[in-house]
């Protein structure tokens, strides 16, 4: 975020049908793809501590709440939540009396929300129940039965309601500083989940586009000054002589701040007296504007961060129609202030949250502090190259990092307020300095390996590749085994499956309708599987836990 200071390379693509159960029991048996954890430790492969009485399996969800005000655990499902068949949530949790601080209610709260609006707990129902210290128990909520809250008042009741599709999960209450060890297993929703039927439902985003044709890219092979066909040095400054939320650095177009080296981009600032525009600052820095705006599809971005307090190093774009003196754009096509143009951070990371990976949205809906945001921890974000990515549909903005999804935005309604993303953005890099910067600060480096912009191919639109879309990957997520269903006319296709960063896995053909593939030497995580046939090509997510 560049303008108010905020404080999958593929998706996984999973369509729930009527009927399906959603579960998870943290041993590689589950629906439930992705956990988040607000303001809290989480770990989803825990060792079970306490194989005692009801539950002796080996591994759990750890809920840590370290004494964070709001924290919880939760998920998203692909679809809405039906609560009309008095249907139930179930879970599994013991809570060591020894893991407990200060005197809150021993409880458990289960939120259903909107995951898909700016402030999902606004749409929030609630059932609070007890709990009993060192033991397991089950606890069984059913919004048809039990005493519900409803956050705003003038909700409906929760089993009318057909926008719930976030669980949120909350030990020992909320707006406390107490601390909570809790272990969390064998969650079950015996109802039904409602979803729109998909085009196609082997895999892909949630519109079954692929982005697999490579539109545009910088490598970054060369040596010395960067490709001026390719990339704008911004460094007029807004008017007042200082760049955004206090930043203190002069940008400039010297190749000591920008240059190609060793197949990277280096984007360096510096700790030296520098003066432009009848403004001296302190420290040097660049910011770049691609020459290319795109409307729609998948942005791949390799870098390695810099470190310390102080630095601001981004990756994120701007609507093309921007009205911004100084930018590649704006003196042809600026008409449109911001945040009305649209502004999407891919990777942001403030040194002084050192490892932490952000990613946000700016809208006229929501800008500046905006609540359109998510992140994770990355421990080897300024020692190693990470792949920092986004996908971009008509419907949706997917972020993540190596593969693994951080946010999803999807606002229920899209407007000029809440979706001004129909329009073309172009990519920004820069490294910017913070007013806090360690006075022992004298330079780094954000390292780029390359920038790729990717969008659908022709051989990937849904009218050429009507057959693929037939194709069922199953179980996914898979443990060891996974079988692959394809109608008959696909018998013979090539299939390859790839890691999220490119390594080939594993190549065949699909010899029959139904076959089975033995994935029980790969680690957990996303990969790619890609179909190649006389119908066209299509590739599909696979969850390896």
């Amino acid at each position: 975020m560049r303008y108010f200071l905020f404080l999958s390379f593929f998706s996984l693509f999973s369509v729930i049908s009527i009927g399906q159960t959603i579960q998870d029991d943290f041993e590689g048996n589950g629906t439930i793809a992705l956990w988040f954890a607000d303001d809290c430790d989480m770990d989803i492969s825990f060792s079970n501590s306490y194989k005692t009485g009801m539950n002796t399996s080996n591994t759990v969800l750890k809920y840590a709440d370290t004494g964070k005000q709001y924290a919880n655990v939760r998920f998203d499902v692909d679809g809405n939540y039906d609560l009309s068949e008095n249907s139930t949530f179930t879970v599994k949790i013991y809570i060591p009396s020894s893991g407990i601080t200060g005197n809150q209610r021993n409880q458990i709260s289960l939120k259903l929300q909107d995951g898909s609006v700016g402030s999902p707990w606004s749409t929030q129902s609630e059932i609070v129940k007890s709990l009993n210290l060192d033991t397991w128990q089950t606890i069984q909520f059913n919004f048809s039965t039990d005493t519900y809250i409803n956050l705003n008042g003038n909700s409906q009741a929760p089993i009318t309601r057909t926008d719930f599709n976030r669980v949120v999960l909350q030990i020992n209450g909320e707006d406390n500083i107490d601390e909570v060890i809790a272990y969390i297993d064998d969650f079950l929703y015996d109802g039904t989940v409602v979803a729109e039927e998909e085009e196609g439902g082997g895999g892909g985003s949630s519109n079954n586009t692929v982005y697999d044709n490579l539109v545009w890219s910088d490598e970054f092979n060369g040596s010395g000054a960067i490709d001026s066909d390719k990339w704008h040095h911004q460094t007029q400054l807004p008017a007042g002589g200082g760049w955004y939320n206090g930043e203190i650095q002069h940008y400039t177009n010297r190749e000591d701040n920008s240059y190609a080296s060793n197949g990277s981009l280096h984007l360096v600032a510096k700790k030296e007296p520098f003066t432009d525009q009848g403004h001296t600052k302190q420290y040097t820095s660049a910011r770049l504007n691609s020459k290319i705006a795109f409307t729609y599809g998948r942005v791949s971005v390799r870098a390695k961060l810099p470190t310390g307090v102080g630095t601001w190093p981004a990756i994120w774009t701007l609507g093309k129609n921007i009205n911004e003196s100084g930018g590649y754009w704006s003196s042809t096509y600026g008409t449109t202030n911001w945040p009305a143009c649209g502004e999407i951070d891919i990777m942001e990371h403030w040194g002084n949250n050192q490892n932490y990976i952000s990613s946000a949205m700016h809208t006229p809906s929501s800008f500046g502090g905006t609540v359109n945001y998510g992140g994770q921890n990355i421990s080897t974000a300024s020692t190693t190259f990470h792949i920092y990515e986004l996908i971009w549909t008509k419907d949706e903005m997917i972020f993540s990092v190596d593969g693994v999804v951080h946010y999803t935005y999807n606002p229920s309604t899209k407007n000029s307020a809440t979706w001004p993303f129909d329009a073309e953005q172009y990519i920004l890099l820069n490294f910017a300095i913070q007013p806090e910067i360690a006075a022992s600060f004298t330079q780094d480096a954000m390292e780029i390996d390359y920038v790729r912009i990717y969008q659908e191919s022709t051989l990937s639109s849904s009218s050429l590749v009507k057959k693929m879309d037939e194709v069922r990957l199953f179980p996914n997520p898979v443990i060891d085994f996974m079988k692959i269903k394809v109608p008959a006319e696909l018998i013979g296709a090539k299939a390859t499956i790839y890691s999220v960063l490119g390594q080939k896995m594993d190549s065949f053909v699909q010899e029959g309708v139904l076959i089975q593939r033995d994935l029980s030497s790969y680690s957990k995580g996303l990969y790619i599987i890609r179909f190649e046939s006389d119908f066209g090509t299509a590739q599909y997510s696979i969850l390896k836990k």
